[in-house]
């Protein structure tokens, strides 16, 4: 099954497929790992059931980003074992000028603890990795992420990290739009809504990115020479 069976109806999805959509444009032979806004402050400090972990921070997804975690560690000891990118794009806390139409549409993201910006030690950077602070939600926007991405001869991106409708979403549209061939492991993203993860899922696969689970994309990416 696919995440957004269920939600989307077989007949949408016939609509889909009569117009062509959703065909595999496979992988290249250079991808880099983005892992996007994986901090405590989407996560919680520790797996815990989503009302939970929004009493310590408003804007943790809560366990779905543990369950996530866990595959972006999968992802990252591939990468690393083969000396390919892993990239960074995300939020670091914003100055009294620098808030803009977020503060006033979502004011929890301004307000969270200094310390939840710090990255899930689990997948947290480390030396040699590329950071990338944002202050959108598409590692594109105002950042350098397409300079490196041609310097180091990338034409695949692994799109992992929070939240699969916002950053995420963002991140694989603009991508696509640059020329890179992208890849989502649908179980290696997570958001705070499961209808809103399923949906854009299925709208990424239909249009923008190769969607499979993690073993799949770990399996395509071992093949790589």
């Amino acid at each position: 099954m696919k995440p957004w069976d269920g939600i989307i109806s077989e007949e949408e999805q016939r609509a889909y497929n009569a117009a062509g959509f959703g065909r595999r444009a496979g992988l290249g032979r250079k991808p880099a790992l983005l892992v996007i806004d994986v901090q405590y402050r989407t996560t919680g400090t520790r797996p815990m059931p989503f009302w939970e972990a929004v009493k310590e921070y408003p804007t943790s997804c809560g366990q779905v980003g543990w369950d996530a975690v866990a595959q972006i560690q999968r992802l990252m000891t591939l990468f690393r074992g083969r000396g390919w990118p892993v990239l960074y794009p995300h939020v670091s806390p914003k100055e009294s000028f620098d808030t803009g139409r977020l503060a006033a549409k979502v004011p929890a993201l301004m307000t969270v603890p200094q310390e939840s910006y710090a990255f899930v030690a689990e997948v947290a950077p480390q030396p040699g990795d590329i950071l990338l602070p944002k202050k959108h939600p598409s590692a594109f926007f105002g950042t350098p992420l397409a300079s490196y991405l041609v310097d180091l001869g990338v034409d695949t991106l692994v799109v992992t990290g929070c939240t699969t409708s916002g950053c995420v979403r963002g991140s694989v549209v603009d991508a696509f739009a640059y020329n890179w061939r992208v890849l989502v492991p649908q179980d290696a993203v997570y958001d705070r809504s499961a209808t809103s993860h399923a949906v854009n899922l299925f709208d990424m696969a239909a249009k923008y990115a190769d969607v499979m689970p993690t073993d799949e994309a770990l399996a395509a990416l071992d093949a790589l020479p």
